[in-house]
């Protein structure tokens, strides 16, 4: 079941913006976190800042406090909450107007607030995204996401393209807290793909803004989620899942052809990862992805697809 919020109280002092950081076992990379924030701090009365742990093995309450110098809080999970629980509570916790929430091991680039703060000045938006690039563990950029459109302000044909493909990561959005109040949570049946079913949610019911710059980083390493998920086909499983979830939320007249594209992606996806599996040499997790594409799109296209990819190897030989 979905997580519903409360309001925050009507006579409450509200900042415009909330960002909160959930933490589990990240605090390697927390310092390069908070110091990113920290730098574009307009000011408590503007922004609060609050690092959500989620009872991680070592308390990261140290570098919390040497680095934010009393100007970031920290709330510690008495056990751990799982992501989407502790996704939740900062979500409960946040007092502001617009929730940023940014993972312990992600980063925005200067200019992130001031730039999505310009598009929430139209009460239609409803969350605001930039875009966006993948770094690795020593903060180098790996790839840069597709640039939606030239110019910034409302997304065209946003719910199409959300729901097309996940083209938004975690960092580089930021929603209004009435918005959750109304919609509530992330889908906690889904382990990963819960933030792509969450977007594209958020598009069947509001306007989304859309800053062609690039603002935010995501950061690939191997304890994340994504990482973890990739062998056993997993992600690609809740993808699906996510796709079956929001399918009744798209116009009864393109919905088909929407589910068709998103299930094709993902199948391609797949098909990609299990070559790489394969060429090295790892059979389960080049079968898992196998299937996985079978299951998402099973078509002759995806199967001579796959055929090619696994025999790419065989003529390398």
């Amino acid at each position: 079941m979905k997580a519903s919020f409360s309001p925050v109280p009507v006579n409450a002092k509200r900042p415009t913006w909330s960002v909160m950081i959930p933490v589990y076992n990240s605090a390697v990379f927390l310092r390069k976190t908070l110091e990113c924030v920290l730098a574009q701090d307009p000011g408590p009365d503007h922004m609060q800042i609050e690092v959500v742990d989620d009872a991680s093995d070592i308390d990261p309450t140290a570098i919390v406090n040497g680095i934010g110098k009393g100007r970031v809080s920290i709330f510690r999970q008495a056990s751990n909450q799982g992501q989407i629980g502790n996704l939740s509570t900062c979500i409960e916790r946040a007092q502001g107007e617009i929730v940023h929430l940014l993972h312990g091991d992600d980063f925005v680039l200067p200019g992130f607030y001031s730039a999505l703060e310009k598009g929430f000045r139209n009460e239609k938006i409803g969350a605001a995204f930039c875009r966006w690039m993948i770094v690795d563990v020593n903060d180098k950029p790996l790839t840069v996401s597709e640039c939606e459109q030239s110019k910034r302000g409302p997304l065209r044909d946003a719910l199409e393209r959300l729901a097309s493909e996940q083209r938004i990561v975690t960092p580089s959005i930021a929603v209004r807290r009435r918005v959750w109040e109304q919609l509530g949570g992330f889908n906690p049946r889904l382990r990963c793909a819960e933030d792509w079913e969450m977007w594209v949610r958020i598009a069947a019911h509001h306007a989304i803004w859309y800053e062609p710059n690039v603002l935010a980083a995501y950061r690939r390493h191997d304890a994340s989620t994504t990482a973890r998920n990739t062998r056993n086909a997993e992600e690609l499983r809740y993808s699906k899942m996510a796709i079956d979830m929001f399918a009744p939320l798209l116009p009864a007249a393109t919905a088909r052809q929407i589910v068709r594209r998103a299930r094709r992606a993902y199948a391609s996806t797949a098909v990609t990862q299990a070559a790489h599996f394969w060429r090295d040499n790892d059979l389960a997790g080049a079968w898992a992805n196998v299937v996985m594409a079978a299951r998402l799109d099973p078509s002759i296209r995806t199967l001579k697809s796959a055929v090619r990819a696994l025999m790419n190897k065989a003529d390398a030989k």
